[in-house]
């Protein structure tokens, strides 16, 4: 940016991942807490993060609750806005007091929070569309369609918080307080998010030159999916979505399985993923073992599933062999 900005400029041409790494496949693990040892651990092991926003909510208060010194500030770590929880939450409790009346909390609330936080990136709120949470095409449809309204309430919101910050501050202080969020794509099959992505383009768009093209893009409802299947598996998603995507702008995939590690590591616009797949093994593990799920046993199987993930994401001899989307 122009080192000569004055106060009463808004910034533009603003980036919504400036932290993200331009090159490579990053692995985040996912921390359920908003401190605590097992993110001490990630820290400890220099592992990138993702956290939940519902980590720092309080339901008792109706407010997030920051800790003021966290282990997790010391860490590469990004912020989910909990969309699959938010849906759950509302799906078993009825309607909630904030966003859409599905989140527990209001799109300021989530704004200021990510504003306090400063992470190296934050995810806008969107709507899950597993078929568990969304069983016909017309849902998943009003759910892809809310996604891009809560994206356009979101960029709206930050430009009025900026707009205003602007008349006591210079520009480059406005930017550096809060980054534009990572759109997020919502669906379950291809057509799906392509139309996620035709929605997100136009939404954006309308926001240049404030907004630069988005360096980074969420792909949502990915935890629970197969991989090859032809229909909705992972690799036919993003297969359709080769091609389509914004001049240099690149993936993250949230909550993505181990073994599709491979398929990705190659496509620069790919440029990260997060699973907190470990914590549910470690689980899983207790109780078949009849043990209890010790943070010492949580926190070993964060290190080998990251070191599993790792080896995953290097790039190997015959690769080439994994490019076809479709295979």
């Amino acid at each position: 940016m122009d080192e000569q900005m004055t106060h009463g400029q808004v910034p533009s041409e603003q980036t919504n991942a400036p932290f993200q790494p331009p090159h490579g496949l990053m692995m985040r693990v996912g921390v359920p807490h908003r401190g605590g040892r097992l993110a001490f651990h990630a820290f400890s092991c220099d592992y990138p993060v993702m956290v939940s926003a519902s980590a720092f909510w309080d339901r008792g208060s109706r407010s997030f609750k920051v800790p003021r010194a966290s282990d997790l500030e010391e860490c590469d770590f990004a912020l989910d806005s909990a969309g699959f929880t938010a849906i759950r939450g509302w799906q078993r409790h009825g309607a909630q007091s904030g966003m859409l009346g599905v989140y527990p909390w209001s799109l300021q609330q989530y704004i200021e929070l990510a504003s306090e936080l400063r992470p190296a990136w934050f995810a806008q709120p969107d709507l899950a569309c597993e078929p568990e949470l969304a069983s016909s095409d017309d849902e998943r449809l009003r759910r892809i369609e809310a996604t891009a309204m809560l994206l356009e309430a979101c960029l709206r919101q930050i430009y009025e918080w900026q707009n205003a910050l602007a008349r006591t501050c210079n520009a480059r202080t406005v930017a550096n307080m809060l980054f534009p969020p990572v759109p997020v794509l919502q669906g379950w099959t291809p057509g799906d998010y392509l139309r996620s992505l035709e929605l997100m383009q136009a939404v954006w768009r309308r926001w240049e030159p404030w907004l630069a093209p988005p360096a980074l893009i969420g792909i949502g409802s990915v935890c629970r999916r197969h991989l090859h299947d032809r229909r909705h598996g992972l690799l036919a998603v993003l297969g359709a979505l080769e091609g389509q995507l914004p001049t240099a702008s690149r993936l993250h995939l949230f909550g993505v399985k181990g073994d599709a590690l491979p398929h990705l590591r190659l496509r620069h616009w790919i440029a990260s993923a997060d699973s907190m797949a470990y914590d549910d093994g470690a689980r899983r593990a207790a109780f078949r073992e009849r043990r209890s799920n010790t943070i010492e046993g949580r926190q070993a199987a964060m290190s080998t599933w990251m070191g599993r993930a790792h080896s995953r994401i290097v790039p190997q001899s015959g690769d080439q062999e994994l490019l076809n989307f479709q295979g």
